[in-house]
């Protein structure tokens, strides 16, 4: 061919040989015999190949051609509150709107933006608008079900803010790529990087680093240093993993990550090695503010459906708080108040500024339905007084409270007397030993905990009851049959069946034989739930707090956790013939001016520092725990003398060890109060419930 040289004039035709081989498709391919005939050659592969990458690069040439930079930003400004309504339908609060202000990128001083820039994009000054590898990263996190966001430059982060939506799909993740590419072309770094700035989501219902700066320090953004801007950059890898101020884990990560934002400046020479060496201290936030309107008891109403809401859906909370959501609750305003008008009339009888022992005292509450709905509850004095939802705490332990879940274990699983022995059936008529200071025994022997000493259950007030029936023992809140029935079914199964019942696996701690008197430490909302699970005949529902979920009029699914069956109608009848034992002749009568169908069990734990009653009727289950905490140590306080009432000596329910024992009882374990003492603070617990149930159940 003219203008080919003798070796070039060769190639081609070489190649031109080969493609019109492969146009012929030898296939199955006639110069070969049995499975062979059916094995591409090389050159068909490597057409096929060809063919692949040519196909792929027009369509995704055709797709580039085909997107363009939308004409609109995601209009912030028309976003509406977040509505929450009562279970009747009536209107309980509103939250939002959006918190945002914009600031030149001027205002932003340079260490700032580039803690950010460390944190997300280093390469964002030399990059073309899109990471290939960050991409690949992104997609296989997305297929994976991971967080997408790490993948992406600041210029597709900006567009996925600003311009699309935050769905994790093949077609969004090209069209944001293919958007960067063009909107780098288009539009200056320095502009990218303010709109990015101003568009992203901080948490704590803000968008934009300057209403971040007020939200987590109080100040303008112009006043931030580099600690406190790496701790801001450290949000936009998730601000409800990394706010520090959520929770102990949330803090741990917060640090780890503020570590690294400044390690990174350093590595890319934007903070030198003297200066990073200022900074050795985590720049603390202050506490989130509490949101008006949001005063008395809905504030933690609002907080616990907007925690189920962010658990049961696929709504980020940075979507969320763009707002236009309509949620509504199973929160009774009826019940709700009261709830707290039971608490409250409690709290009159108190002298905190008088007597140091009626300071600091907390009440959590909550009452749930068979069918797992949260009808009420008590987080607390108010939101606004008080943030921490006490009605959804794990920090009180439930002392006795606890035994019906290990009766329920027994009388499911049966117990094992013997290593290698077959499990033995057991029934509400098995005897077991009453007496005080009685040693607990395992298979192999005494029990003997870490000081060397035989662990020995103790009663309420030193008392021997002699041979009783498990039956009994929960009717008048023996502690010795308990432990030592929790060591003859099995600690595992015990913990097992309580989780059955509903209560959440976090909440247990060792499994040593005080176990079996309450170590754990179960919410409010969790215990009322659990000992519903008695009352629905051994079926449980998990508690829910929202019915239905809408934004912007159009219905959002919400994924809600069905019945399962815990235990059998018959050991659940008896538990519950147990618990209504308790309360007709037992250590909870007070209970009974609510009607002949309640049944309930107190609880108290180790020095007298708890104390819970949670009971049921046909309608409702209620749990009330009541507590002292130490605001400076977060210790739990004795409830002796509470209201000024006479004290009571001995009671615990932890394990013992060495010094921690009863004095002149080594390895004593138990103690916990029947609830029918003064001074325990049981009696509280107890009124709160009763007069709460008088006036909510119909039959009273």
């Amino acid at each position: 061919m003219p203008g080919l040289t003798g070796r070039s004039t060769s190639t081609w035709w070489t190649l031109r040989r080969w493609a019109v081989r492969g146009a012929r498709l030898d296939y199955p391919r006639a110069s070969r015999r049995g499975p062979l005939r059916w094995l591409p050659s090389w050159r068909q592969m490597a057409m096929l190949f060809l063919f692949c990458v040519g196909g792929l690069t027009g369509v995704l040439s055709y797709m580039y051609l085909q997107t363009d930079i939308p004409d609109d930003l995601n209009d912030f400004a028309t976003q509406q509150d977040n509505v929450y309504y009562w279970a009747d339908g009536t209107e309980m609060a509103r939250t939002g709107p959006v918190n945002r202000q914009e600031v030149p990128l001027k205002k932003v001083p340079e260490k700032v933006q580039w803690a950010v820039l460390a944190a997300e994009n280093a390469s964002f000054y030399s990059d073309s608008g899109v990471s290939p590898s960050g991409v690949m990263r992104a997609l296989t996190r997305m297929v994976t079900g991971g967080e997408t966001q790490g993948g992406s430059t600041i210029t597709q982060q900006y567009v996925k803010n600003a311009y699309l939506n935050q769905q994790q799909t093949f077609s969004r993740k090209l069209t944001e790529m293919f958007i960067a590419i063009k909107l780098d072309d288009k539009m200056s770094k320095e502009d990218i990087l303010a709109r990015y700035l101003n568009t992203s989501w901080f948490g704590r219902g803000t968008y934009g680093i300057q209403r971040a700066a007020y939200a987590y320090y109080g100040k303008d953004v112009s006043k931030l240093n580099p600690s406190e801007g790496a701790m801001l950059a450290s949000l936009l890898k998730g601000a409800g993993t990394f706010d520090p101020t959520v929770s102990a884990k949330n803090h741990r990560r917060a640090v780890d990550r503020w570590k690294w934002v400044l390690d990174r400046m350093v590595q890319i020479g934007k903070l030198s090695k003297s200066e990073r060496a200022k900074y050795t201290k985590f720049p603390e936030p202050k506490a989130p503010p509490k949101p008006e309107g949001l005063t008395g008891q809905v504030g933690y109403l609002v907080e616990t459906a907007r925690a189920y809401v962010s658990s049961h859906t696929d709504i980020s909370d940075a979507d969320f708080d763009l707002g236009g959501y309509q949620i509504h609750t199973t929160f009774e305003k009826p019940k709700v108040n009261e709830l707290a008008k039971s608490v409250d009339k409690m709290r009159a009888g108190l002298d905190p500024k008088g007597r140091k022992e009626d300071r600091y005292v907390r009440v959590g509450a909550a009452s749930v339905a068979p069918d797992g709905r949260i009808a009420a509850l008590y987080g607390g004095p108010g939101y606004l007084e008080q943030g921490f939802n006490d009605a959804n705490a794990s920090t009180v332990p439930a002392g006795t409270s606890f035994t019906p879940f290990v009766y329920a274990a027994a009388l499911r699983d049966g117990v094992q007397l013997e290593r290698d022995g077959a499990r033995t059936p057991v029934s509400p008529t098995s005897v077991y030993d009453g007496n005080d200071k009685v040693a607990v025994r395992t298979p192999e022997g005494p029990y003997w905990d870490r000081g060397g000493q035989i662990v020995r259950g103790r009663n309420d007030g030193d008392r021997s009851w002699g041979q009783v029936t498990l039956r009994q023992s929960i009717v008048d809140s023996i502690n010795t049959p308990m432990m030592q029935l929790g060591m003859d079914v099995g600690l595992d199964r015990v913990r097992k069946a309580s989780i059955d019942a509903g209560l959440l696996p976090d909440s247990f701690g060792s499994r040593v034989p005080a176990f079996s008197l309450g170590t754990a430490t179960p919410s409010s909302i969790r215990m009322a739930s659990a000992y519903g699970t008695f009352a629905a005949g051994g079926r449980h529902t998990p508690p829910y707090s929202v019915t239905g979920l809408t934004h912007q009029g159009e219905r959002v699914p919400l994924e809600k956790q069905p019945a399962t069956r815990a235990f059998s109608p018959e050991v659940a009848a008896q538990v519950d013939d147990a618990l209504h034992g308790a309360v007709q002749g037992g250590t909870a009568r007070s209970a009974a001016a609510v009607g002949s169908d309640v049944a309930g069990k107190t609880g108290t734990e180790q020095d007298n520092t708890s104390s819970w009653f949670v009971g049921y009727t046909k309608e409702m289950s209620t749990a009330v725990s009541l507590s002292r905490v130490d605001p400076k140590t977060q210790e739990l306080l004795p409830l002796d003398g509470l209201g000024g009432s006479g004290t009571t000596g001995t009671s615990g329910t932890t394990e013992t060890s060495g010094s921690t024992g009863t004095p002149g009882i080594p390895g004593a374990v138990g103690g916990a109060t029947s609830g029918t003492g003064t001074g325990t603070g049981s009696t509280y617990a107890i009124d709160i419930w009763t007069r709460y149930m008088k006036a909510v159940t119909p039959s009273s």
